[in-house]
């Protein structure tokens, strides 16, 4: 067994230690018995208490859960059969949908809203949960077809003709050959849109309407007095969330390369 080199567990020693303890200390923060400053007062669980106690904190939770939910959905919905749709296009040329599909995960996300802000304007949409929906639509749609198709061009196709051949119709081939096949491809991109869309602040806040404040929406408009133990203790939950999702997501998606 070749053993790692002892720089290079440093190096990844200090790279995790840059990215990871502020959000630690920001964690152990929300611990903290005092009411301001860093400076430790003890153990306490009361700022939880309190955000469990917050009816707006709660308003925005419940919005933010639905509004990734329906999103995530739709994007899932659309996502797949899009992404199934090209890669069995097969002897069909087409560079341009692959770049115009992934070209929402490039651009600059305030670009991203003010485009959306502006096209919602035009035609007159009302701001509210339905343009917060599309805007989370659009770059979690391309998240999914990306990581759905990744899946699919790691599927022999041997499984698919040898059910045609044995007299399987179209339908059959996709319910019970082929989405079987990608179903951890398919959790995998769910959660990672979930959480995209759960932690989204810059599209949320140009497409957003009156009462359709969102958690990242809430966190913004708290900090504008100072930062408190209650955000701290939101950004805190926020984060393990955030962090479970990504992992379960990974997992999943590691189990699709496993089953390849």
């Amino acid at each position: 067994m070749k053993r790692i080199p002892t720089s290079f567990l440093l190096n990844s020693l200090l790279v995790m230690l840059f990215l990871y303890l502020p959000v630690l200390i920001l964690i152990g923060l929300s611990f903290n018995a005092s009411t301001m400053g860093v400076a430790w007062k003890g153990f306490t669980l009361q700022w939880y208490e309190k955000l469990m106690m917050d009816p707006s904190i709660l308003d925005a939770t419940v919005n933010s859960v639905v509004i990734a939910l329906v999103s995530t959905g739709l994007a899932l919905i659309l996502g797949v059969g899009t992404a199934i749709g090209l890669e069995k296009s097969q002897g069909v040329p087409m560079p341009w949908v692959n770049m115009v599909m992934v070209l929402p995960l490039v651009i600059p996300e305030i670009l991203l809203g003010v485009s959306l802000l502006m096209v919602f304007v035009l035609c007159q949409i009302p701001l509210g949960f339905g343009t917060i929906i599309i805007g989370h639509m659009v770059f979690n749609l391309p998240l999914t077809v990306v990581i759905v198709r990744a899946r699919l061009r790691k599927l022999d196709p041997a499984w698919e003709d040898a059910a045609r051949d044995l007299g399987a119709t179209s339908w059959d081939v996709l319910t019970r050959i082929t989405l079987p096949l990608l179903r951890p491809a398919i959790w995998g991109a769910a959660l990672l849109g979930f959480t995209v869309s759960l932690d989204d602040f810059v599209v949320t806040f140009f497409v957003a309407g009156p009462g359709s404040t969102t958690l990242p929406l809430k966190v913004f408009s708290m900090i504008k007095t100072g930062i408190t133990p209650e955000i701290n203790a939101l950004s805190a939950v926020m984060v393990v969330v955030s962090m479970v999702c990504v992992g379960l997501s990974w997992l999943f998606q590691q189990r699709s390369t496993l089953d390849s």
